[in-house]
């Protein structure tokens, strides 16, 4: 019995080992994909630190320039613009809008997972179905909202409406099924919590891997949002994205500025992602290993 056991062993290791081998050509191409990837980024960066005459310099420049400051500087100072207040607007509207759709969806997933009520199979359809209507069909009714309110122009047009998402609460309904167990609700029912205090002490950390990616990718999407922006705030008030649109001119686009603008606007996401991405596979394998 030993010895079929340590074959066993054996053979799983040698299976794991072949498993994690890895060919040349797979190298090769995980290589250019890298390359592929990174090279719009890279001459953005490239064209960000020159001037307007390499733009449509052949062949095009591959090393960084000397101008990355006077960019930057005229960047802030464009008037038209207003590219530092559309950075705090859009880190604003991005957090509020990632925290309160974390915040709500986890609610909502826990009650349609673990709760039993009326309707609960209804309405979760009906959450399911608005993730199927295009978000460009809703821009009319929806501006007509902010009107009657007279929140156009305002930072809180672009962050009342999404501050929950159906996409939201079908993620963590799915999550919170499989990662909550029925015994730990009751265990801590019994001990005498209430429903609010057994979502928050129980059911909420064993959230936290899919609230950790739901808040980034919610984060992110925010960050990058730019048609409802475009139509419910003004040049004066602007988010990020609106803000590098207003950088083109009717007679001249200043591409240098431009490609300044989008690598400035890119570094807030890439500090979010570095500072939590580990955060999130770690929690992601975590739930893994629970499961």
């Amino acid at each position: 019995m030993k010895a079929y056991i340590r074959g066993r062993t054996r053979a799983a290791v040698a299976g794991s080992a072949r498993l994690w081998q890895a060919s040349p050509l797979t190298y090769a191409v995980l290589i250019f994909a890298i390359v592929l990837s990174a090279f719009p980024l890279y001459w953005m960066f490239v064209v960000a630190t020159r001037t307007n005459d390499v733009v449509g310099a052949v062949p095009p420049p591959f090393i960084a320039g000397q101008h990355l400051g006077d960019n930057m500087r005229r960047l802030f100072d464009n008037e038209q613009a207003h590219f530092a207040k559309a950075l705090l607007n859009s880190a604003i509207a991005s957090a509020v809008v990632a925290l309160s759709t974390v915040f709500f969806s986890s609610l909502a997933g826990f009650a349609f997972a673990k709760l039993r009520f009326r309707g609960r199979n209804a309405l979760l359809l009906v959450i399911v179905a608005t993730m199927m209507v295009p978000v460009q069909m809703g821009i009319i009714p929806l501006y007509m909202v902010m009107v009657h309110l007279h929140w156009t122009g305002k930072l809180q047009a672009v962050i009342v409406p999404f501050l929950v998402t159906g996409f939201g609460v079908f993620m963590m309904r799915q999550y919170a099924s499989q990662a909550v167990p029925d015994e730990l609700i009751e265990a801590a029912r019994v001990d005498g919590a209430s429903t609010f205090r057994i979502f928050w002490s129980v059911v909420l950390p064993a959230l936290r891997p899919a609230a950790s990616v739901l808040a980034l990718f919610t984060f992110m999407q925010t960050w990058n949002e730019f048609i409802w922006p475009r139509a419910v705030l003004n040049p004066d008030n602007p988010t990020v994205q609106y803000s590098l649109a207003l950088l083109n001119s009717a007679y001249f686009n200043d591409y240098t500025l431009m490609f300044t603008g989008t690598v400035v606007a890119t570094i807030p996401l890439a500090i979010v992602f570095v500072v939590f991405g580990r955060q999130i596979i770690g929690g992601i394998m975590e739930g893994a290993v629970k499961a």
